[in-house]
């Protein structure tokens, strides 16, 4: 497991002044900063399809002892029922708009669980070669405070996870060789990297907690 270094740099767009959802005021015109660590915080996790990255965040999240949300990627892209770009079409514009979109949704979602004191945990999988569109879209979306991990299991474990799934969630074993492969880039980027293959989920979420503390005390470079 390698571990981050550095801090984040600020950026991205604010918040909209003066705009609300149900009861709550969504925050400032500001970027979300890292919270102490007692405060909420925000935490990325990235990996290929069949690195079990749905299943930690969710764990993650139902056993904390402050508030915390999961927010999958994949459950809000799915929100478009008529015109959903199914992933396994292949890649195009409709699909990579309704990945932006998807993106965009959670990044706000995810300031407002923040600025109302919940913290959360996203997952997605970020491509390290794609960076405008990938993490320093989310850092956009989201704020510098907002803590990645990668988890990178070996390719036979997430083959075998992948067969596992249905519907369009379940990709070729191709196209999951080849987003394994480029998930690899993150070797070397600084960014915590927890590799699960020999993991159970209290186990692996256990990792995911010592990475995130850890980033608190002294938040990665990214």
């Amino acid at each position: 497991m390698q571990h981050a270094v550095g801090a984040p740099q600020p950026g991205g767009p604010p918040a909209q002044p003066g705009s609300t959802t149900g009861h709550f005021p969504l925050p400032a015109p500001t970027p979300v900063q890292l919270p102490a660590a007692q405060g909420p915080i925000a935490v990325l996790l990235i990996g290929a399809a069949g690195a079990g990255k749905t299943t930690i965040a969710r764990h993650w999240a139902d056993h904390r002892a402050s508030p915390t949300a999961h927010i999958s990627l994949d459950d809000v892209r799915e929100w478009v029922r008529s015109g959903f770009a199914d992933p396994q079409a292949g890649w195009n514009e409709h699909s990579e708009a309704q990945y932006r979109l998807a993106r965009r949704t959670c990044g706000f979602a995810a300031r407002n669980f923040l600025a109302n004191g919940v913290s959360c945990i996203i997952d997605d999988a970020v491509f390290p070669d794609r960076p405008a569109v990938g993490l320093g879209g989310w850092k956009r979306h989201v704020g510098p405070g907002l803590l990645p991990v990668v988890l990178l299991p070996g390719l036979d474990i997430v083959l075998t996870r992948n067969a596992e799934r249905t519907g369009n969630r379940r990709l070729s074993d191709e196209e999951v060789a080849r987003i394994h492969g480029r998930m690899a880039g993150w070797y070397g980027s600084g960014l915590p990297i927890i590799d699960n293959s020999q993991l159970d989920v209290p186990s692996a979420v256990a990792a995911l907690d010592r990475v995130v503390a850890r980033s608190l005390q002294g938040p990665p470079t990214w």
